[in-house]
């Protein structure tokens, strides 16, 4: 596992193999316990966050940019775009589950619009 003692969202994103392991239990807690408040776990296998705007083209261009960090994190996020919101799903689909990938990109997320983050429930 990498060093969790680094800022999340300074850390790249390490491309996954089928044969990277999922993170499990403490490894998995201790990751989440570093990212904003906001995020879900859903059962120890995909984050969620929705972000709320004050109009679409806010919501749009979030969505855009999240889309530039994915490419040059080589990691893509599903994306749910809607009038004044976008949700946030993050995974990795070679090994369904999650990574320490999965972490630093909900980091650097936070990161591109710490303003707009929101606790809301999903």
């Amino acid at each position: 596992m990498k060093d969790v003692s680094l800022n999340l969202a300074n850390q790249k994103c390490i491309p996954c193999s089928g044969l990277t392991p999922k993170l499990k239990g403490k490894e998995i807690q201790e990751l989440f316990k570093q990212l904003k408040p906001g995020w879900k776990l859903e059962e120890d296998r995909h984050l969620e966050k929705e972000y709320q705007f004050p109009d679409f083209a806010q919501a749009l261009k979030f969505t855009n940019d999240i889309g530039k960090i994915a490419e040059k994190e080589g990691h893509h996020p599903d994306i749910y775009l809607s009038w004044g919101k976008v949700k946030l799903k993050i995974w990795t689909h070679k090994i369904n589950g999650l990574s320490n990938s999965d972490f630093i990109l909900a980091a650097k997320c936070d990161e591109e619009y710490p303003q707009f983050s929101i606790n809301k429930e999903l």
